[in-house]
């Protein structure tokens, strides 16, 4: 809060979030902390993939015209979705300024535009407004890195397809090896993912600040590395899940018949499976993992979002030998309630990625995706391996 003489200016925060499940979770949630300390909050929001409002009645929601349909994107093709929603959402957020600062109270003052990483379109509208512009990354700061580094990777020629790449690490990604850093969005570095993590990265160093939804103690290395390589101010605030009220962001309808089985489950033996809101895998990966989960003997639940097994609506690709091997055993979800998944006390091990880590609240061990493997598991010592086709 500002003070003027005895008059106390209220102080209000603009929010820009990526409009998918993982983002726009930590991003609403990072907004009700700062609520809380006493800012007004309007989130901007393409009308893909909207928020829900009533969720958030403290908040104000604007929703800008995107056009992603008009840009023909498919849906897998995450890279594409940001650079379009990066483009055509220049105008319509400058537009959407114009009007805050027009309509805003005399005594109100706009404090900063806080976007995800992924909208740096918005780091733009801040400068063109002369307001800060401050980025925040939702998942772990190594992706900072692992985003700065990946066109000199690609440039030095440690990265050219898929097949041929180096095995070797990079000094900025600590533990991290280069082969970990081909996520959905880096499987064709020369195309779309290469040109979305060089404007990333340049538009990123412009912030006045970067927020990252992690802690100190669990990535100092990465956190002095983008001290380096980053002139802005860095603010851990993580986990945001531990400091907002539990409240559902979920954009995906949650099936919470699950819970009913967990709760036939003994303590600390179900092994939990979920990908997040993005990640895409092809069959074979889904019959490795889904063998994987079969021979261990452990009962498990595995969300696997509709349409997130390339060429398939769902699961269907499994063979009718693999439901008779598990039996009630396996439960198999479209959707979770993740929070509530994790705080239940059959859940012993998670397979997951960064956000779903940060919300662990029980004693689980961890199974992370790629991109973060070396992290978890040499780093921390809290994870294990798993070869699935790779």
């Amino acid at each position: 809060m500002e003070k003027q003489g005895e008059n106390v200016r209220q102080q209000r925060l603009v929010i820009v979030g990526y409009p998918f499940q993982g983002h726009i979770s930590p991003m609403l949630q990072l907004g009700t902390i700062l609520h809380s300390k006493g800012f007004s909050i309007t989130v901007v929001h393409p009308e893909f993939n909207s928020p829900n409002p009533s969720k958030h009645p403290e908040f104000t929601f604007v929703a800008i015209p995107d056009k992603l349909l008009e840009s023909k994107v498919s849906a897998g093709d995450f890279p594409g979705i940001a650079l379009a929603l990066n483009r055509n959402c220049v105008a319509p957020f400058q537009n959407c300024m114009e009007q805050i600062l027009l309509e805003k109270d005399p005594g109100e003052n706009i404090a900063g535009i806080i976007y995800d990483t992924l909208m740096y379109f918005a780091q733009s509208v801040a400068d063109h407004f002369k307001v800060l512009g401050i980025s925040a990354r939702t998942s772990a700061a190594a992706t900072i890195l692992a985003f700065s580094v990946f066109p000199r990777l690609h440039g030095e020629g440690y990265i050219s397809f898929q097949d041929s790449i180096s095995d070797g690490g990079s000094q900025d990604l600590q533990s991290i090896k280069i082969k970990q850093l081909l996520t959905s969005l880096a499987e064709n570095p020369t195309n779309s993912a290469l040109e979305l993590r060089a404007a990333l990265t340049r538009e990123t160093k412009k912030a006045s600040a970067i927020i990252v939804n992690t802690m100190d103690f669990l990535e100092q290395e990465a956190l002095a590395k983008i001290k380096e390589h980053f002139p802005a101010s860095i603010f851990t605030i993580g986990p945001f899940h531990k400091l907002a009220p539990p409240i559902s962001t979920s954009l995906l309808n949650e099936d919470s018949s699950c819970v009913s089985w967990l709760n036939k489950q003994a303590p600390k033996s179900v092994v939990y499976a979920s990908f997040g809101s993005q990640a895409t895998i092809d069959e074979e990966e889904l019959v490795n993992m889904a063998w994987g989960l079969a021979h261990s003997e452990q009962p498990f639940l595995w969300v696997v979002r509709p349409g997130s097994v390339r060429g398939f609506e769902w699961i269907e690709s499994l063979p009718e030998t693999y439901h008779e091997r598990v039996g009630e055993r396996g439960c198999f979800v479209r959707w979770a309630p993740q929070k509530e998944v994790l705080a239940h006390s059959a859940v012993g091990a998670f397979w997951s990625h960064w956000d779903g880590i940060l919300l662990l609240r029980v004693s689980v061990k961890v199974c992370h995706c790629y991109a973060h493997l070396s992290l978890v598991i040499k780093s921390w010592i809290q994870g294990i391996f798993a070869m699935c086709g790779r």
